[in-house]
C-alpha cells in the first residue's frame, strides 16, 4: 500500500490493530537482556512502546505520518521513548548503525523488494542479534482476519529459509493463531513464526 493509502487507514481514533504488542514479538522479548531494537513499518507503534517499556532501546520507522504521530502519542501515555522516523523500507539506510533485534511484525513486501530488504535487515544486525518475524503465510488468503489479499505479498516458509539462509533458526514454525490485535487483526489466522540469531 501507498503511503497515502496507510494515512488513511490509520486515520482514526482507535488503533487499527491495537495497543497491546504481538504475541510472538512478547514471547521473545520476555525475559531477555534489553538493547538497541529496530521496528521497521512500525505503524501505530504498539510493538515500539512495548520494548520501551521492558527497556529497549527503539528505533522505528514506517512511511505513514499519521501511523508514527499515533505512536508517539500512545508512547506519551505509557512515558516511554521512542525514536521514531518517516520512511519507507526501500529507502530506510542503517548509517552504520547495528541493532542487537530487529522484529519484522506484518511486514508484507513485494517478491521484487522482499529478499533485498530481508539481506538489509539482516546486514543491520550486531554479530549474536537476533531477528524477529511474524507474517502471514498464502493460507491466509481466504480468511477474513487480517492480511493483504495478494498472493504475492503473502509468505511461503520457503522463502524465508531462503531469505535468512546465513541465520541461526532458533525457533521457526508454519502455524495457526488466534488474533486479538484491534478490529483489523481478529481471528484464526495462518503465520509463520520464525526467530533467528546472526
Amino acid at each position: 500500500m501507498s503511503k497515502d493509502q496507510w494515512n488513511s487507514r490509520y486515520d482514526a481514533e482507535e488503533y487499527i490493530y491495537g495497543t497491546q504488542p504481538n504475541k510472538f514479538l512478547k514471547h521473545v522479548l520476555e525475559g531477555r537482556k534489553p538493547g538497541s531494537i529496530l521496528l521497521p513499518a512500525e505503524g501505530e507503534g504498539r510493538n515500539s512502546v512495548y520494548a520501551a517499556t521492558l527497556g529497549w532501546q527503539v528505533e522505528a520507522f514506517d512511511q505513514s505520518e499519521v501511523g508514527r504521530e499515533k505512536s508517539l502519542r500512545l508512547a506519551a501515555s505509557e512515558d516511554v521513548t521512542i525514536n521514531y522516523t518517516l520512511s519507507s523500507l526501500e529507502e530506510w539506510q542503517a548509517d552504520g548503525k547495528h541493532y542487537d533485534c530487529i522484529a519484522l511484525i506484518f511486514v508484507h513486501l513485494t517478491p521484487d523488494v522482499r529478499a533485498q530488504i530481508h539481506q538489509k535487515m539482516m546486514a543491520a544486525l550486531n554479530p549474536g542479534g537476533i531477528l524477529i518475524l511474524e507474517a502471514f503465510t498464502r493460507n491466509q488468503m481466504p480468511r477474513t482476519s487480517g492480511g493483504p489479499k495478494n498472493l504475492q505479498l503473502l509468505f511461503e516458509a520457503e522463502e524465508i529459509r531462503s531469505d535468512f539462509a546465513g541465520m541461526e533458526f532458533i525457533e521457526f514454525s508454519e502455524t495457526q493463531v488466534i488474533l486479538d490485535e484491534g478490529p483489523l487483526h481478529q481471528g484464526l489466522a495462518d503465520v509463520i513464526r520464525f526467530l533467528g540469531r546472526k
